[in-house]
């Protein structure tokens, strides 16, 4: 069971944004795209998602067609949190996180969406917040509930689903260091638990650190896919980032000098 994307191909008004991109995200690894501003990073993970439709190549899921899964179905299998989600009404933060909710055959079971949503929020370090308005609250605090809210998406035991998967756009945007690592480590809890997490970042030494595997883009094409050891070599990093890296080959610590 993956997530197989095979010859992945986007142009828009004759200008290619993805080109030919192949890879596979696994249940249970948490895989990380790396690359810089422009690369076509958010494109991908769109396309992956099910937002935009590539002009070439395939996505399965699970042996299956993404065009295929019914709306429902791919909202029970995979959750997304993308770079910016504006809320125009004033809706509260145990509000926002139980519009993560997807019924899953349990219907009218309100007390159990509440207690799920208390346990995402006490996940998430939000608990605090739950009756706080979601507009009043900085970008760092929102962009929590917001990962609390993808959290509670995919919170649930049915069977038939079978693999799920979390999408998250930059979800550490924002946020203090404290937080960008408790993010991370959850993230990390939630792969060990049997869960594919594709997620956008920057930070190059968190990647390395916590991503089992790593992708990593450039000018909309990919330039390599692998371990972090696979990966991380200090010249073609340096050519792609446009800075001269070092790489720690026992620790993959990457610096500049």
């Amino acid at each position: 069971m993956s997530i197989d994307i095979k010859s992945v191909s986007l142009s828009i008004n004759e200008i290619e944004i993805i080109n030919n991109i192949s890879l596979k995200i696994e249940p249970g690894q948490l895989t990380t795209i790396l690359g810089p501003n422009g690369s076509g990073k958010s494109t991908l993970l769109k396309i992956i998602s099910g937002d935009i439709i590539p002009s070439k190549g395939s996505i399965s899921m699970d042996t299956i067609s993404l065009n295929d899964i019914g709306v429902k179905q791919q909202a029970l299998k995979r959750s997304v949190m993308s770079q910016s989600q504006q809320v125009l009404y004033d809706y509260s933060v145990e509000e926002i996180i139980e519009m993560g909710w997807v019924d899953d055959g349990d219907i009218g079971n309100s007390h159990k969406i509440k207690q799920k949503c208390m346990n995402v929020a006490k996940e998430c370090g939000i608990s605090h917040l739950l009756k706080r308005n979601f507009n009043t609250l900085s970008g760092g605090e929102q962009r929590r509930v917001h990962f609390a809210r993808t959290l509670l998406q995919i919170d649930h035991n049915y069977e038939a689903v079978g693999s799920r998967y979390m999408f998250l756009d930059e979800p550490t945007a924002n946020l203090d260091l404290s937080f960008e690592l408790q993010l991370i480590q959850l993230l990390k809890i939630k792969s060990k638990e049997g869960i594919g997490v594709l997620l956008i970042m920057h930070d190059l030494n968190l990647a390395s650190k916590f991503s089992d595997k790593i992708a990593i883009l450039n000018k909309g094409s990919l330039s390599a896919f692998g371990t972090p050891s696979e990966v991380f070599k200090c010249k073609m990093l340096s050519k792609i980032f446009g800075l001269p890296l070092e790489v720690d080959p026992q620790t993959l610590k990457v610096s500049y000098y």
